[in-house]
C-alpha cells in the first residue's frame, strides 16, 4: 500500500515537469481530458435540447432522420435537428442556448450555413456506416454521435456507446474518424473495440473499475466515461496495463487526476 501511495504522489507531481513519467504520457493526457470536457459540453446541449424535441407534435418528428448536430458560435451553442435528403439538409429543429441564463429557444429565422450543415451530414452518415461492422445485429446498442469543424476546416467525428435505455452505462468501443471539408474524403481514423461492449447497470452507486487493460494509456473514450458518469458511481478507476487512473474530486480546488503505477512485484503478477 505504501508503494502505491508513493507512486501516485510521485506521478501526480512530477507530472507537472515531464511529459512523460515512468511512461504515463501526462501530455497526451491532458489533452484527451480537455477534449473529454467539451465533448460532456456537447452532449448537454445535445440531452437537453432532445427533450424539446421529443415533445414537439408528431407532425413534425416524422419528418427528422439520424442527422442531427450541435455547434457552438460566438460562445452560444446551437443544436440543429432534421433530415438529409437528396444532397440537401432540410432542417426541422433549431434551438440556441442562452449562455446566461441556459435557457433553451428554438428558433425559426436564423440563417445557418448550408455548407456546414451539408458537409455536417454526410460525415456523420459516412461514420454511422463505417461502425456498422462492429455492432451485433442481435443486440442492438445505442451511440452517440459529436462531431465539430477543425481549425483547417476538416471535420472531426466522435461516437462512444450512449447511456443505454435500461439505464447501463456501456463501453468498449469507440471511434474516431476525420473528413475534408465536405465530409466526403476519409483522412483519418482511430477505431478500438474490445470485441464486445461491457456496461455497469447506475441507480446503485458504488465503486467500478473498466478494463483497459490491453492498452499502454487511458484512451479518449475511457476518460470521457469517467468524467460523463461521474456522478452515477463513487468512484470510477481506469485500469489500464501498467497504471490505474481516478478522477478525485476536492471540495477547494475541484476535480483533478491521480495516477498510480500498478504494484510490478512477482507476488501481484
Amino acid at each position: 500500500m505504501l508503494l502505491v501511495l508513493f507512486y501516485v504522489f510521485s506521478v501526480s507531481v512530477l507530472a507537472q515537469k515531464s511529459n512523460n513519467i515512468l511512461g504515463f504520457d501526462a501530455a497526451s493526457f491532458n489533452e484527451k481530458d480537455q477534449l473529454a470536457i467539451w465533448l460532456c459540453r456537447y452532449d448537454n446541449v445535445a440531452w437537453v435540447t432532445s427533450d424539446s424535441v421529443s415533445a414537439s407534435p408528431k407532425d413534425e418528428m416524422k419528418k427528422l432522420g439520424k442527422e442531427w448536430f450541435c455547434y457552438e458560435e460566438n460562445k452560444v451553442w446551437h443544436a440543429v435537428y432534421g433530415k438529409y435528403s437528396g444532397g440537401i439538409f432540410n432542417m426541422v429543429f433549431h434551438y440556441v442556448i442562452d449562455p446566461t441564463t441556459q435557457k433553451i429557444k428554438r428558433v425559426y429565422y436564423m440563417p445557418i450555413d448550408t455548407s456546414m450543415t451539408g458537409s455536417f451530414s454526410r460525415a456523420l452518415i459516412n461514420s454511422d456506416m463505417r461502425i456498422k461492422k462492429y455492432l451485433d445485429t442481435n443486440y442492438v446498442i445505442r451511440f452517440n454521435q459529436y462531431i465539430r469543424r477543425d481549425s483547417n476546416k476538416s471535420i472531426s467525428v466522435w461516437l462512444f456507446p450512449a447511456f443505454q435505455e435500461n439505464g447501463t452505462a456501456a463501453y468498449g468501443g469507440e471511434f474516431y474518424y476525420k473528413y475534408d471539408e465536405k465530409g466526403n474524403k476519409l483522412l483519418d481514423k482511430q477505431e478500438y473495440f474490445q470485441g464486445k461492449f461491457r456496461g455497469f447497470k447506475t441507480g446503485n452507486k458504488r465503486d467500478i473499475s473498466i478494463d483497459y487493460t490491453d492498452t499502454k494509456q487511458p484512451t479518449l473514450g475511457a476518460v470521457f466515461f469517467v468524467r460523463y458518469y461521474r456522478d452515477y458511481f463513487t468512484n470510477i478507476t481506469i485500469e489500464t496495463k501498467d497504471f490505474n487512473s481516478e478522477l478525485y474530486y476536492d471540495p477547494t480546488n475541484g476535480y483533478s487526476w491521480i495516477t498510480a503505477v500498478k504494484d510490478q512485484s512477482p507476488d501481484k503478477k
